[in-house]
Order: C-alpha cells, then structure tokens, then sequence
C-alpha cells in the first residue's frame, strides 16, 4: 500500500483526486472545508481501514506545521488554486503578490517540506496545476497566469533536479465545473457560453482532471516527468 499526500483536497479537483486514491492507497489530505461532510470521509464498511487522513494546514505561515507527513511518500498533488479576473490596471501589486503566495509559494514549501520523504520512496511522483491560460493568452487572466506560469517553469526546472527518483509534472486544465470557477458557471447560459468555446463543446468535470493526476502520481507514468499535460477541451490546440 502506498502513501499520498493531497494539499487541497476537500472540494473540487483536489476532492476527486483523494476519492480515487483512497480506494488502494494510504492518503493524507488538507483543505478549507469541514471534512466531515465529504463524500470520501465515508468510504463502505469494507474499505473503512483506507479512510483519508485531513490535516489542517496553513500555507501563509513562514513555516506550516509539515510534521504529520509521513516518512515515505510515494506521491503528492498541490490542488491549491484560485481564479481571480480583473483588468490588468485594476490589480494591486500586493494582489500579484498573495496570488503568488498560495498559488506558487505554498507548491513551494510543500515540497521542500516532503522532499525527504519523496526520496524515501524511490520512485516517486510529483503533480501541480497550471492553467491553459499560461500557454493560450485571455483576457483578465494576467493574475492567474503569472502565478501559474512560475508553476510550469517550476515544474521544468524541479523534475531536472529532483530525476532520477523524484518525477514532476504539472496539469493545464481548462474551465471545470468546480466550486473554484463557481462565479463563472452559476447559470445554464453561462455554462452553455464557456461550453461553447472549446471544440469538444462542453465543461470539463473534476473526474477528469483528477483521472489524469491519478495516473501522473502512479507508476504507469513512470517515463513522464518535466510536462505540462493541457486537458482543456482541445481550447489551446484547436480552432473550430
């Protein structure tokens, strides 16, 4: 059995993302919602020993309190994030700034906090989250990209230093149907809008962000690291 650790993980992507891991694995997971009205904090009778493990955890701190991961860890998801659009002249330097912090700063100390015991497993996986809007410019997106895009170089720069025995890659979704992108998917036509603009034509779900990151984390990717992985409807490759 294997150990994985989820920074964010009690509500969208990151919810997912332990719901699947949980079903075979060992998994300690940390968010801003009461945990005990998660779906995955009441696995069936038979599965009850696998129970994730919620930790609290404050990522401002100058130094969060990491002691309760465990000596060897096999993989982890950074699943932190947040989608604020503005126009450019409208964003405060110190908005860049907190944008930053949680988004890139807190990947940061996660992972200097698990690198040990990343080391520990041999072989193990790292994942992150950027967005496509890194790769494909839009509108009021200049808060989040520059926060996402420190996490592609992050990811380049990090899987060069930490191969052989620790593999990263990052994520590049596309709009999801997530509490995070609530403000932008709170009506049927809002949904049918953004649906509309992909060329699969429809809203990605947390499921299928979460499938990948589940198979990034395992060892059937085990010659894949140093990539952005765009699952995003075809948005940032595709013009229809």
């Amino acid at each position: 059995m294997k150990n994985y650790v989820v920074i964010g993980g009690t509500s969208g992507i990151g919810a997912s993302l332990v719901e699947l891991l949980s079903a075979e694995n060992n998994v300690w997971f940390t968010g801003t919602r009461d945990p005990q009205s998660l779906d995955h904090r009441h696995p069936s009778p038979d599965t009850r020993h696998l129970t994730p493990d919620y930790q609290k955890l404050d990522l401002t701190a100058d130094n969060p309190d990491f002691s309760w991961l465990p000596d060897t860890i096999h993989g982890i998801a950074y699943c932190v994030g947040a989608i604020a659009l503005k126009p450019f002249h409208r964003i405060k330097p110190q908005e860049f700034i907190d944008d930053y912090n949680k988004q890139t700063l807190g990947a940061i100390k996660t992972l200097q906090a698990a690198h040990n015991a990343l080391k520990n497993a041999e072989n193990s996986s790292v994942v992150l989250f950027s967005t496509v809007a890194v790769q494909t410019g839009f509108p009021f997106h200049t808060l989040v990209s520059s926060s996402k895009g420190a996490i592609e170089g992050l990811t380049r720069a990090l899987a060069a230093e930490w191969a052989p025995k620790v593999r990263i890659n990052a994520i590049a979704p596309s709009i999801t149907q997530t509490p995070l992108a609530g403000n932008l998917l709170n009506s049927p036509e809002k949904i049918e809008a953004n649906a509309a603009r992909h060329p699969l034509k429809k809203i990605g779900q947390p499921q299928d962000i979460a499938k990948l990151a589940q198979f990034l984390l395992s060892e059937d990717s085990s010659w894949i690291t140093g990539q952005v992985h765009h699952i995003d409807g075809g948005i940032s490759n595709i013009k229809i």
